[in-house]
């Protein structure tokens, strides 16, 4: 099936999180939330390597995170980017010519599950192009500058994007140069792939894999990890 890489990315400074520290290397459970987010692909053994991204500042501390937490599958740490799609794309690029597949995920997001990663790498070799989602829970009001309804869209077609997302490596790259080539940012890594024609398809996750943004999500992440997603 050709090797399996994972790009995480780590590089933002998080200001919704209101806090001087980082968000992910805010603690979890005694251990920095990036641990757990590289933790979750160490222990997936179809995942041949892992490529971190993080800030100019940080390499060095990630590096002692790499050594005190035994993570020997992150084998290169680069500086990310002034934006996240330029830190995606510097993570393309440091991963060896012999990987064919590729997964892109959130260095906030360590609660994905095992089963829910591997299919979507298995949906993406089927596809070219797979993500990680949950259908909409709450009903989605169109709004505009002055904070007036304009329409309301059909719930039953509405899905929240998540991480990991899945592709062909030579596809994702593809769609990088041609994004820069036209001077387009998109707001996740399946928007670049859609855009040049690919069809992207959903694997439906769950409701723990939650990006950890703001100051109300970590009460929820603490009992997520003492309930749900505990490394046993």
């Amino acid at each position: 099936m050709g090797k399996l890489a994972v790009v995480v990315v780590a590089a933002g400074k998080g200001s919704r999180m209101r806090t001087e520290e980082s968000k992910q290397y805010l603690q979890l459970s005694g251990k920095p939330i990036l641990v757990h987010t590289l933790t979750l692909f160490q222990r997936i053994e179809q995942v041949d390597t892992v490529v971190l991204v993080t800030g100019a500042d940080d390499v060095e501390r990630c590096r002692g995170y790499i050594e005190q937490f035994a993570l020997s599958k992150v084998q290169h740490i680069v500086s990310g980017g002034k934006e996240r799609q330029d830190s995606v794309y510097k993570g393309l690029e440091a991963l060896d010519p012999d990987v064919e597949w590729v997964m892109v995920h959130d260095g906030v997001r360590p609660f994905a599950s095992k089963e829910h990663v591997l299919a979507c790498w298995c949906k993406a070799i089927e596809a070219e192009a797979a993500v990680l989602a949950v259908p909409v829970k709450d009903t989605i009001k169109i709004v505009n500058n002055e904070g007036t309804i304009e329409s309301t869209p059909d719930r039953r077609s509405l899905w929240a994007i998540q991480t990991p997302q899945a592709f062909r490596l030579s596809l994702l790259k593809l769609a990088y140069v041609q994004a820069k080539k036209d001077g387009f940012t998109g707001t996740d890594d399946a928007m670049l792939v859609e855009r040049i024609g690919t069809p992207v398809q959903v694997v439906e996750s769950d409701y723990y894999n939650i990006k950890i943004t703001t100051p109300e999500d970590l009460p929820w992440a603490e009992w997520i990890i003492q309930n749900v997603r505990g490394e046993r």
